[in-house]
């Protein structure tokens, strides 16, 4: 197995991971706000990258670099987060799962305006394929689908764009020179400071409140989906063209499905079987081609 299929099949098992965090957010809601969550979550997550950081291999970002770093942390980390726990919380995690499939389409666009990136007819067919899944397991024709606030959709669909800039802006940084543990280190801790700055003073109120399973939850979300996520992520945009990478997002709102059984409750249904075929009848499409050679389309300046 090559390095680029490597890192495919580490994102499809992060993105099972990722597909968790949307009912993590809503039970963590139950104990902070929605700025809270964002504070801690990413505060937790540049504590734990303070203390690796004299191991973390590869070198720091410098000057224009480190400036670029600081950028995508307010960007993503700050705005994009605040806008996609906000908009979660005001709906569903069902919902807020299916709006999850316009984000591939969105970072691939982004990636060949920006990137230069050729996106081929096997990609394509890889997103048709995959929205239409993401609708099919979600059942949105049924009544009992309800979209509880247009507001709450648009405010999710926006952090998207927020989002795409971790790709787009962290693409150029991803040499091999740069260590992509220390670029998110340095986007985190931009991150934290001004999240800090919103919601310090309450999130100091509450965190000795706190019960055992929201650092659990905060642990979740810090290390596994944040440090080992992005840091792979980062890993990943190297060396493969962002429009293949972001293929692998669909996989997330499949990945929610035991969380759903297990956690909540939720009944099984044909949708859910159905769903997850055209979903992996997609990404098998998009991803199947010779993974040695995905990232021979990409073009940078």
């Amino acid at each position: 197995m090559g390095l680029r299929a490597k890192y495919l099949w580490l994102l499809l098992l992060m993105s099972a991971f990722w597909g968790g965090s949307l009912a993590v957010v809503q039970a963590m809601s139950h104990y902070l706000t929605a700025g809270q969550i964002v504070t801690m979550r990413f505060g937790v997550a540049w504590l734990v990258l303070q203390v690796l950081w004299p191991w973390l291999p590869g070198e720091a970002p410098r000057g224009r670099e480190l400036a670029r770093a600081a950028i995508i942390g307010l960007l993503v980390f700050v705005l994009g987060q605040r806008l996609q726990v906000w908009g979660n919380l005001l709906d569903t995690a069902a919902n807020s799962s299916v709006l999850m499939c316009i984000e591939p389409l969105l970072a691939a666009v982004a990636a060949s305006l920006f990137l230069r990136e050729h996106i081929d007819g096997r990609r394509w067919i890889g997103f048709v394929l995959g929205i239409t899944g993401v609708l099919v397991l979600n059942r949105v024709w049924q009544p009992g689908f309800r979209w509880t606030n247009l507001t709450a959709s648009l405010i999710f669909v926006s952090s998207f764009f927020c989002e795409t800039c971790y790709s787009i802006l962290g693409k150029p940084l991803a040499d091999r020179r740069r260590s992509p543990w220390k670029v998110l280190t340095v986007a985190v801790g931009a991150a934290t400071i001004a999240n800090l700055l919103l919601d310090g003073p309450s999130c100091v109120a509450v965190v000795g409140k706190l019960p055992l399973v929201v650092w659990f939850y905060l642990f979740y979300m810090s290390v596994i989906c944040t440090i080992i996520g992005y840091s792979i992520w980062l890993m990943a945009i190297k060396e493969i063209p962002v429009n293949v990478v972001s293929m692998t997002i669909f996989l997330q709102p499949l990945a929610g499905i035991p969380v759903a059984v297990v956690w909540l409750g939720e009944p099984l249904h044909w949708g859910q079987l159905w769903g997850a075929c055209i979903i992996a009848a997609g990404l098998w499409i998009a991803l199947g081609q010779n993974n040695n050679g995905a990232g021979s389309n990409a073009h940078q300046d």
